[in-house]
C-alpha cells in the first residue's frame, strides 16, 4: 500500500507518517513547512519507503505513480495559527482540499479528511455526536479554522456523492503528545512549557471550561481502523476523560513538581465552554476507545516537552 499525507511534517501527520511505514505502507509526506517541522520526520530520511516532497497542497498536486490513499491533514491548527495564518488556514481548507480530493478522484485512491471538534463551535449539547450540526460563529477568531473544516467536510462529501471517491472524514478532539510545538498555543503546549520553565500557568477566564485529553497513539491507532472501515460519514475520535482547563493545570503541576502559580487572564473570544465526544460510533463502527490515561499520556509527553526546552535554552 502506498499512501499520500499531506501535513506529514506536522504533529499529527507525522505520528500517522510513522504508523503507516511501521505497518509496511510506502508513505509520501507533501509540507511547506509552514507549522510543520522536519525535525518530526528526520528520522524517516533515506528510508526504502518513504518520501518527502515540499509542497503547498493549495497549489496543483501531482504525485508520481499509484497512490492507494490520501490522507489530507494539512493545515494550521492552533489559536495562534488562526491570527497569523489565517488566509492560509482558510486556503488549506477549502483549496487544499479540493487539490487533495483530486488527486484522489484521479489515482482512484481512497481519501480522509482529518477534521475537527471545532465544527461543533461553543456546543448546546454534550457530549457532541456526530448528527450535532455545531454552534460556530463565522466570523470570530476561530471562524478561519472552524469554517475551514466544515467547507472542507462539505467537499469532501460532495466528491464521495458525485465523484464516487471512497471517503472518510475524523474529527479529532482534543490530542496532546510528543511533536507538539512549543509555540503552540494549546492547552497542553502552554501549560506544561510553563509549568516546566517555573513560569506561571496561564489559564483564561474561571477554567472551568472542559476539555477532554486524547494521546496521540490512541488517536492515530483509531485513525488507522478508519482508514480500513468502509464508513463514509463524520466519526469522532478522541477521549471521554472530560476535565476542566483548572484540573488539568492541576494536573501538569503535580507531575512536574513545579512551583508554579495559576495566572488566570481574560477569557478568550469564542473559547468552547464543553469538550466531550460522543464516542458510540467509534465504538461500535471501529471497535476502538482509549485506552492511554491522562497522566500516562502527559509523563510521555513531558519528556519530550523537557528535551525540546533543553535545546532552545542551549540555542537561544
Amino acid at each position: 500500500m502506498r499512501a499520500v499525507v499531506t501535513g506529514g511534517a506536522g504533529f499529527l501527520g507525522s505520528h500517522l507518517t510513522d504508523r503507516l511505514i511501521h505497518d509496511g505502507w510506502s508513505v509520501v509526506v507533501l509540507d511547506n513547512l509552514i507549522t510543520g517541522d522536519l525535525a518530526n520526520i528526520e528520522h524517516l530520511f533515506g528510508h526504502e519507503r518513504f518520501q518527502f516532497i515540499k509542497q503547498d497542497v493549495t497549489e496543483f498536486l501531482y504525485v508520481k505513480g499509484d497512490i492507494d490513499f490520501v490522507f489530507h491533514f494539512a493545515s494550521p491548527a492552533s489559536p495562534v495559527d488562526f491570527e497569523r495564518f489565517p488566509i492560509q488556514v482558510l486556503k488549506v481548507g477549502a483549496l487544499g482540499t479540493h487539490k487533495a480530493l483530486g488527486l484522489a478522484k484521479d489515482k482512484c485512491a481512497k481519501f480522509m479528511l482529518a477534521s475537527t471538534s471545532e465544527v461543533y463551535g461553543d456546543p448546546l449539547v454534550s457530549p457532541q455526536p456526530e448528527t450535532y450540526w455545531g454552534n460556530v460563529n463565522p466570523i470570530g477568531p476561530r471562524g478561519v479554522y472552524d469554517e475551514a473544516k466544515r467547507y472542507a467536510e462539505a467537499m469532501t462529501m460532495a466528491y464521495h456523492h458525485f465523484h464516487k471517491v471512497d471517503t472518510r472524514i475524523v474529527r479529532f478532539f482534543n490530542t496532546y503528545g510528543p511533536r507538539m510545538r512549543l509555540d503552540d498555543g494549546r492547552v497542553v503546549p502552554n501549560l506544561v512549557s510553563q509549568a516546566l520553565s517555573g513560569k506561571p500557568l496561564t489559564v483564561y477566564g474561571d477554567g472551568e471550561q472542559t476539555r477532554s485529553f486524547g494521546y496521540v497513539a490512541d488517536i492515530i491507532d483509531g485513525v488507522v481502523r478508519l482508514a480500513g472501515s468502509d464508513f463514509h460519514e463524520p466519526i469522532n475520535i478522541g477521549s471521554e476523560d472530560e476535565r476542566t482547563v483548572m484540573e488539568f493545570a492541576q494536573t501538569v503541576l503535580k507531575l512536574t513538581g513545579s512551583g508554579s502559580r495559576i495566572e488566570h487572564l481574560p477569557a478568550l473570544p469564542d473559547d468552547p465552554r464543553k469538550r466531550r465526544p460522543d464516542l458510540t460510533r467509534a465504538k461500535e463502527i471501529l471497535g476502538w476507545h482509549p485506552s492511554t490515561g491522562l497522566e500516562g499520556g502527559l509523563e510521555l509527553t513531558l519528556a519530550y516537552f523537557r528535551e525540546k526546552l533543553k535545546l532552545v535554552n542551549l540555542n537561544p
